[in-house]
């Protein structure tokens, strides 16, 4: 006789076994994943600490540190073929980028724009100050004549005892009216005015009609006139 086969029983309950391991293969997978996204996440989190525990310009250093070593590995280079550094540094700049160094060291307090009134502040300190050419000749007799009193300490009472010269007042009072008329040619911001009339789409436009006005205004007044009271022909 003929050995029977498994019966139905049988292959459902091989069935679910073959189920039950893929499941289990499966959950093991997904266990490893999370556990890796866990150890991941950690990483990151401690990495994150630190950069937020370095000092806010550690980047700027670290790329200046790194182009510091560039340039200590190239002279090694060049000097081990027998090279100027300085002519081959020459060599490796392109024309455009030598005009605008030449043109940042010809302007020697460039205008980069409004960031903050304490900026502002400085530059305009940095600039009267470049102005100010000292009289050498009359700070050696002030020393003459005050000795170490010159340098006055906390303990000092040459408070309101010091007169300016004549020359040293006219400089200041010339410096001022500098100062004032400077300021006279910067346009100060208009401000809005709510009961006129809106003959505009967005801000550009705006200041569009406005140069538009100024200019043509009263060459074209009468044709606005009509197209508002609807009689223009």
């Amino acid at each position: 006789e003929e050995e029977a086969g498994p019966g139905p029983a049988a292959a459902a309950a091989a069935a679910a076994e073959q189920r039950r391991e893929e499941r289990l293969r499966r959950f093991r997978e997904l266990h490893m994943k999370r556990y890796e996204a866990c150890k991941l996440n950690s990483q990151e989190v401690v990495e994150e600490d630190k950069r937020l525990k370095l000092p806010p310009n550690w980047e700027a250093k670290k790329a200046r540190l790194e182009w510091e070593l560039q340039v200590q590995e190239k002279k090694k280079e060049c000097a081990a073929r027998g090279e100027d550094y300085e002519r081959v540094k020459l060599l490796e700049i392109s024309a455009e980028d030598a005009e605008r160094w030449e043109r940042k060291k010809k302007k020697k307090n460039p205008d980069l724009g409004f960031s903050d009134y304490a900026a502002a502040q400085l530059r305009q300190y940095q600039r009267l100050t470049r102005q100010i050419k000292p009289d050498l000749e009359q700070y050696e007799k002030l020393k003459e004549q005050y000795g170490e009193a010159l340098y006055p300490t906390s303990d000092s009472l040459l408070h309101g005892t010091h007169v300016p010269s004549k020359e040293g007042v006219d400089r200041m009072v010339a410096d001022l009216e500098k100062q004032i008329e400077k300021r006279e040619k910067y346009s100060r911001r208009r401000p809005y005015n709510d009961d006129a009339d809106i003959d505009y789409i967005n801000e550009r436009n705006a200041k569009f009609n406005q140069k538009a006005e100024r200019f043509y205004g009263k060459y074209t007044a009468e044709i606005k006139q009509n197209l508002e009271r609807g009689t223009a022909v």
